[in-house]
């Protein structure tokens, strides 16, 4: 889940102007509640979740939150392998970049 979001932020970071009007697709439910739903619960709470725990991996979702707030981000969640093309490109992408970082810590 840690790199579904380090995706979007870097995917973010990478646009030099703003404000964009972005569709972001992913097959993470865990990043479109968090975008959605659960973010704007958590800085109300500061930074605890709905029982009371504080938010995992919240320097990540706090620099996502930034970010987002640059642009109009609307987030869709597809099915993933499911056979949708840009799915399974990313997810080839992301198998061959996870690949580069392990053969580096070798």
């Amino acid at each position: 889940m840690k790199q579904e979001k380090s995706a979007v932020i870097k995917a973010l970071e990478a646009l030099k102007k703003s404000p964009y009007d972005i569709d972001l697709y992913t097959d993470s439910n865990y990043v479109i509640n968090g975008i959605n739903s659960w973010l704007e619960k958590w800085i109300k709470n500061n930074w605890k979740t709905s029982s009371g725990k504080p938010v995992e991996n919240q320097d990540l979702w706090q620099r996502l939150y930034e970010l987002l707030k640059k642009h109009r981000v609307k987030a869709h969640w597809i099915k993933g392998h499911s056979g949708h093309p840009e799915n399974e490109y990313c997810d080839k992408i992301a198998k061959q970049e996870a690949l580069k970082v392990k053969d580096e810590k070798k």
